[in-house]
């Protein structure tokens, strides 16, 4: 973790800085803002709720991924190619988990905000163990 993030934090980050999961939940919460507020807009301009989905979820990728490799999982070394495409194969299962939920839940007639939190529990929790447990387990 970087050194000005643990001074920052001061004793709140000695409870927090010992969890990974929740530093990846910290994390997760960022991006999903991010996602959140980038899906609800192109979602106010009328695109269909799973492309919606997709533009929200894929600028969370960016967030999630600058603050994973700063924060959440105590990266010795930069990350090698080979964990950034992981990293990138992990967001897609969580895209397609999202935007199969999304679009299939909307259809049912659920609102794609309503099916959109419903997918993220899901989304979230097969993507820290891809990741936990993959990419970074060696971190």
């Amino acid at each position: 973790m970087a050194t000005w993030v643990r001074s920052m934090a001061g004793p709140l980050n000695a409870i927090i800085g010992r969890f990974t999961f929740t530093r990846y939940l910290m994390a997760s919460v960022c991006a999903l803002s991010a996602d959140f507020a980038l899906f609800l807009a192109l979602a106010h301009i009328g695109l269909p709720p799973a492309i919606a989905a997709f533009g929200g979820y894929s600028g969370g990728l960016v967030v999630h991924w600058l603050i994973s490799v700063h924060f959440v999982f105590e990266v010795r070394e930069p990350p090698s190619h080979a964990q950034r495409i992981a990293f990138l194969l992990s967001a897609l299962i969580g895209m397609a988990i999202t935007m199969g939920l999304v679009g299939g839940l909307s259809s049912l007639g659920l609102a794609p905000a309503a099916a959109k939190l419903m997918a993220v529990l899901v989304s979230f929790l097969a993507v820290y163990a891809i990741r936990k447990y993959g990419i970074f387990a060696r971190a």
